[in-house]
């Protein structure tokens, strides 16, 4: 499937081939604090289907517990972040955040992972009350 988008001020845009079933969410420490909020949804895409239309990202380099490094990709001017990948040479995979793409309604998760430091209140979801709000 091809998708595109990009950040929240438009500063970096980008467009992707990738497979809407691979999908997911990620529970991760790492994830729930690098997003900022319980969980992170992302879609991979190979580099070869990957291309930044505008706009340069900044990289951070973060170093996991198993000693696995993995850029992080985000705008400079919003904070938008926009991607993970792998660091140095070779094939990679963007995981692209599936909120700063355009077709993100269809860009449903099938998998989670990390499932072990989800959020305890997630599941209580529904009970929570639903108020629109204008941003």
């Amino acid at each position: 499937m091809k998708i595109d988008g990009g950040c929240h001020c438009g500063y970096i845009t980008y467009e992707a081939e990738a497979d809407p079933d691979k999908a997911s969410i990620c529970h991760c420490t790492d994830c729930q604090q690098l997003s900022g909020s319980a969980f992170r949804t992302s879609i991979p895409a190979p580099d070869s289907g990957f291309r930044i239309l505008s706009g340069e990202p900044v990289v951070y380099v973060k170093t996991g517990e198993s000693g696995a490094k993995r850029a992080q990709g985000f705008c400079p001017r919003c904070g938008s972040p926009i991607y993970a990948t792998a660091v140095g040479d070779g094939p990679k995979v963007y995981n692209i955040r599936i909120g700063t793409a355009r077709q993100r309604n269809a860009l449903v998760p099938k998998v989670q992972i990390w499932c072990r430091s989800q959020q305890h209140w997630l599941g209580g979801l529904a009970a929570i009350r639903k108020v629109e709000k204008q941003p």
